[in-house]
């Protein structure tokens, strides 16, 4: 498939083209119907949901304010109630609202602060905050923000108002795309080289994109997918197309002609990519068994542009490098390539240095990055999952604004009111019940319908803090069972902590199930109970590092200020889920590209030592730099806007930058040599039971067969096209999979001679100053010598047998 998309590029690239660009069409043609499905069965905030909506249907979803502040004078001066008054007005005949409670009429007394400069007014919507329509939601904001004027202040916050705040679109992308350009610059030193890994990642998470929005009309697809799906197909597209891109050029460098480097880069570093993309789809997918619907729609539309990510880099990219040919290579490359021949089949510089001291230290190497990552997981012992509240906006949304205008009118328990709702028993008593429990900064019943009274409660406390926490539970467990009520305890803060319950029971399953499925694949593609044990090792230490990092930041505030993302509070319930998903899948792919070549060193030498250090050598510089583009492309995601994406991509981002950088550098081929020979042990039994599934290419069956017989050699002149002899031209053999076999300089009379293992079909590369480089196919077909001349001109080589 490399091999015709290769010579087939134009009709590659123009499918490509036609696709993005009818996709995008359809998608723009049809725009989004996002549905934020949201449902916690057999929880107390659900079934206090439930009762709410039977009796009050037109009351039961979403509670917003809409606050108000002025400079002089109180809020109850007829010149503010004169412009107030007729916007809660206007508020209240939108259709999708259910009631509008105002601070001026019966029911509002206690919805002006003591000091008569704050007051609010409740909005009460038909729907749940993720069902409203977002035009009903701007259509209130506007009338709300119509009345301010000079000293008078309005600002509205609430569930459903903060989904209108729409952040900057594409911002984060493209300064994740920059950074990512940067480093590929760096890495390659060539600009062709490095456009490539960005278009392929253009192309995957824009046809994601564009396909996501389009199931969108077909599904439940929450409105975070399309947000998670660009950060997530950024890094694996980059990265997929930098390891092949990566390996297309040491073929090349190496002497290989240019479409036989890419088929050979995409019989080996791709075979790994569509492994690592399976492991990260099968990651993604584990989030299925929390049983969590709306994030089904996320395991969509993340899953489907990691697919199209991995069919862009094995389609797209060969015909790319089509088009490029030699171009991949900077032009000093390409000049030292003429000059000097193909380079020596074997690592050199830092990093052949660094995977020898390895060898030679792996105990102390292994220790100090134990006690890194120790250190670095200390704080997850404190991890509190919860729900962050608009405290963490902006401070220039109107949200946040008017979170902070609550707080300081009357008391930071505002922003999450409870909702106790009962259908049986002493109401009065229940009411005296909350109204003397500690934390509880006020109760009111409003009047019942049907034979259901709800209890608002406002908390002393804020929403995010452990002790409104607390006082959830002692309602639930010690103040309703006192008062002999049947009630449920309910409202936004209630559900985001049942929320955190249900998560974290479900979290150990989650766990299990994802170590377990990556156990297999590791266990099926190496051959080996050690390798994936190994693999579920290190993906957990990563997990617990990174989690303590984010506990840190964002529940400690360590350094929140230099992020520019508000106030500390516990960790998101969700993102446990979604962040351990990404991260034992992208720590899957380099599992995979590290041992996939310490594996094929093994295979040819059975030598462990040789092979991790050939593997670390030669895999380490490309993993570190696709590692420090995601840790590029994910902090990016701190300037979208969203406090939740920004969350996910600082703690991402550590995740990625410990599990490259100390992980798969320094502990796990320390590990692995101390473990010796015992890393590839598989019992013969098992052996025999398990599938065959090869991650990097298999050598010719007439190498592996000529093997075992007599060697054969390659003999023969170099000359010019006037029979002149070329002195000390590079003639090189390969195998068909790009192994270099023997390299060897020409003499004087121009002649040359190479050993090959024996029959079996090879490439050879002569490449001398001054003129092109070219790899020919020879075929050994008995054990003697062939005979094999080479005419080169100054336009490239031509083999005459």
């Amino acid at each position: 498939m490399a091999r015709w998309c290769y010579r087939h590029r134009l009709v590659v690239l123009l499918l490509w083209v036609g696709a993005l660009f009818g996709l995008g069409f359809s998608a723009s043609t049809v725009g989004t119907d996002y549905a934020n499905v949201f449902s916690l069965p057999n929880t107390d905030s659900k079934r206090a949901y439930d009762l709410m909506a039977k009796a009050f249907p037109d009351s039961s979803g979403d509670t917003d304010t809409v606050v108000w502040k002025v400079d002089s004078g109180t809020v109850r001066d007829q010149d503010v109630r004169s412009r107030i008054e007729p916007a809660l007005e206007k508020i209240a005949g939108i259709k999708g609202v259910g009631d509008v409670t105002s601070p001026y009429g019966d029911r509002g007394a206690g919805q002006i602060s003591r000091d008569g400069t704050i007051a609010y007014a409740q909005i009460t919507f038909a729907q749940r905050a993720n069902e409203i329509p977002k035009e009903v939601v701007q259509d209130v904001v506007d009338a709300a923000q119509d009345a301010e004027r000079s000293g008078l202040q309005v600002e509205l916050g609430g569930q459903a108002i903060q989904r209108v705040q729409e952040p900057p679109t594409g911002l984060a992308e493209m300064v994740g795309l920059g950074a990512a350009a940067i480093v590929l610059f760096l890495a390659f030193g060539s600009l062709f080289a490095m456009l490539l890994p960005i278009g392929i990642a253009v192309f995957g998470v824009g046809t994601g994109l564009f396909t996501v929005q389009l199931l969108s009309h077909t599904t439940d697809i929450p409105d975070l997918a399309p947000l998670l799906s660009s950060l997530i197909g950024l890094g694996v597209g980059i990265d997929y197309a930098l390891f092949i891109v990566t390996r297309h050029r040491r073929g090349i460098l190496r002497g290989a002609d240019p479409e036989e480097a890419a088929v050979t880069a995409l019989n080996t570093s791709g075979r790994a990519v569509l492994f690592a993309g399976g492991t990260v789809c099968i990651a993604l997918a584990g989030m299925l068994v929390t049983n969590l619907r709306f994030l089904d729609g996320v395991v969509i539309g993340t899953s489907l542009t990691v697919v199209l990510s991995v069919l862009a880099a094995i389609t797209l990219l060969p015909a790319l490098l089509g088009f490029l040919g030699p171009r991949v290579l900077s032009r000093r490359q390409r000049r030292k390539l003429a000059a000097n021949g193909p380079e020596q089949d074997r690592a050199s510089g830092l990093a052949a240095r660094w995977s020898s001291n390895v060898q030679k230290r792996p105990r102390t190497i292994a220790a100090l990055a134990l006690v890194v990552m120790a250190v670095l997981a200390l704080p997850v012992l404190s991890l509190r999952l919860g729900a962050t509240d608009q405290g963490n906006d902006d401070a220039t949304t109107t949200t946040r604004k008017a979170y902070d205008l609550l707080a300081d009118g009357f008391g930071p328990g505002f922003n999450g009111p409870l909702q106790v709702v009962t259908d049986g028993g002493d109401t009065a008593r229940l009411v005296q019940g909350i109204e003397a429990t500690p934390g509880v900064a006020q109760a009111a019943a409003l009047p019942p319908a049907k034979g259901v009274t709800v209890i608002q409660v406002v908390p002393t406390t804020s929403p995010q803090s452990k002790e409104t926490d607390d006082l959830i539970d002692t309602l639930r467990d010690k103040v309703i069972p006192e008062a002999g009520a049947q009630a449920h305890v309910g409202g936004v803060t209630a559900v985001s902590k049942d929320f955190a319950s249900v998560t974290g029971d479900r979290l150990p399953l989650f766990i299990a199930t994802i170590i377990g499925l990556g156990f297999l694949l590791l266990l099926i593609a190496f051959r080996s109970l050690v390798v994936p044990l190994t693999a579920a090792l290190m993906n957990l230490i990563a997990a617990a590092a990174s989690f303590g990092v984010l506990t840190a930041i964002f529940q400690w505030g360590w350094g929140l200020e230099l992020l520019g993302l508000g106030k500390e509070g516990p960790i998101n319930a969700f993102l446990p889920v979604i962040m351990l998903s990404l991260l034992f899948g992208l720590s899957m792919d380099y599992q995979v590209f590290l041992v996939s070549r310490m594996h094929e060193e093994w295979v040819h030498t059975k030598d462990n030592a040789r092979a991790v250090r050939v593997g670390l050598a030669e895999t380490s510089r490309v993993i570190n730099s696709a590692a420090l583009i995601m840790v590029c492309v994910f902090m990016a995601f701190v300037l979208s806007g969203d406090s939740g994406a920004a969350v996910a991509g600082v703690g991402l981002a550590a995740a990625v930058a410990l599990d490259a950088f100390i992980l798969r550098t320094a502990l796990v081929p320390a590990a692995m040599h101390l473990l010796g020979t015992a890393n590839w042990w598989l019992p013969t039994w098992l052996d025999k039971r398990l599938p065959h599934l090869a991650v990097e290419a298999a050598e010719e069956p007439e190498a592996v067969l000529a093997s075992e017989g007599p060697a054969s050699v390659v003999h023969g002149f170099v000359r010019t096209l006037d029979g002149g002899p070329v002195e000390r031209a590079s003639v090189t053999l390969l195998s068909k999979g790009g192994r270099q076999l023997d390299r060897v300089t020409t003499l004087a009379d121009g002649s040359y001679i190479v050993s090959v293992p024996g029959p079996g079909a090879y490439l050879l590369a002569v490449t001398a100053s001054l003129y092109g480089a070219r790899a020919q196919h020879v075929v050994v077909v008995e054990d003697g010598p062939l005979v094999y001349d080479v005419e080169l001109a100054e336009d490239g080589v031509d083999a005459v047998n």
